[in-house]
């Protein structure tokens, strides 16, 4: 194995990316180490920490390798394990759930863009070990019956086709019936928005800055407004929806176990995550009436992202990633 290969910029772009993503995780699942009390949900915390800071060991040694500079990302200066409860047991369960699908996202998008072994590797075998807390968490909250399963449809007793382009409208008229991964779209992207929803509640009540509780606060509000439109569309179905997670954050507002810098870029990660699954329910989705529906949302959320990262450029919270030297900055004279 050569591993004197140059990186391409998918790689650079990819690794750069995945030390930003231990970073802040690795931050956010020690003090969650520090504050879980469940038995069971604990070893599956403890499990996540050690494979994100695993993680961050690994690309490490490859910038180190590489002669880049190590990004600086998150530190013990960004929590305060100290500090009192924020979260529930059951919202870090679902916490240590989402960041296993993530990472099998992330990982399983990005082995296709790398050519160099070791970054092969590196990904491959990530995805196998997003996919074991994955299956750890998944499990414990289902025997624990803190899962709720997306809902079942009818089996199909025959083949048939398409018939009628009335399949594929849903503006005006009836509205054909859902189908099964329309449903599993609305029903997903209404859990992250709820799970998203108890997340900025507790940053809201601890973060320091005026201008950063604000956008928490105006970021609850739009998630909550995407939760009604998706739940108004399975409700018309006759399908149930998901419930909401009010219970996941306790009242601690005293003292914040992260940084405002930390909450920014978790809030802003979220957004990017949150335009991304959109798109994918576009791409598999055929009523054009769901279509327009996530296509206002992405327009929607991408703004609110945009005003996100103005806030962190002006506190100089941004770090940027890697890119192409500006040759016209270059030829000027000093």
């Amino acid at each position: 194995m050569d591993l004197n290969i140059q990186l391409t910029s998918a790689e650079h772009a990819q690794i750069w990316g995945a030390y930003q993503n231990a970073s802040l995780t690795s931050a956010v699942l020690k003090y969650f180490d520090k504050k879980t009390e469940d038995g069971e949900i604990k070893p599956v915390i403890q499990d996540a920490l050690a494979l994100e800071l695993s993680h961050l060991s690994k690309l490490k040694q490859i910038f180190e390798k590489e002669n880049f500079p190590i990004p600086i990302g998150f530190t013990d200066n960004d929590i305060n394990a100290d500090a009192p409860r924020l979260y529930t047991d059951n919202f870090m369960l679902h916490y240590a759930i989402q960041m296993g699908q993530l990472g099998m996202v992330a990982f399983s998008t990005a082995i296709p863009m790398v050519t160099r072994e070791d970054i092969y590797i590196f990904y491959s075998e990530g995805l196998r070990q997003y996919n074991e807390i994955h299956q750890k968490a998944l499990l414990i909250a289902l025997t624990k019956g803190l899962f709720v399963k997306p809902p079942a449809i009818p089996l199909l007793k025959e083949i048939d086709f398409v018939k009628k382009q009335s399949f594929l409208t849903g503006w005006f008229g009836e509205r054909r019936p859902l189908t099964g991964m329309e449903i599993t779209n609305l029903y997903s992207n209404m859990q992250r928005n709820n799970l998203g929803i108890a997340t900025l509640t507790g940053f809201s009540q601890v973060a320091k800055s005026k201008e950063v509780k604000d956008y928490l606060v105006r970021g609850i509000e739009i998630a909550k407004k995407h939760v009604n439109v998706f739940s108004s569309v399975l409700s018309e179905g006759d399908i149930p929806t998901p419930s909401g997670s009010d219970s996941m954050v306790t009242q601690a507002n005293e003292v914040s176990p992260f940084s405002d810098k930390l909450i920014m870029s978790h809030v802003t990660a979220m957004i990017t995550l949150g335009i991304a699954f959109y798109g994918m329910s576009i791409t598999t989705n055929i009523r054009r009436d769901l279509v327009t529906t996530y296509t206002r949302l992405s327009a929607e959320i991408a703004l609110y992202s945009e005003d996100g990262a103005n806030i962190m450029i002006d506190n100089e919270w941004l770090e940027e990633p890697p890119r192409m030297v500006d040759r016209e900055e270059l030829s000027k004279p000093q």
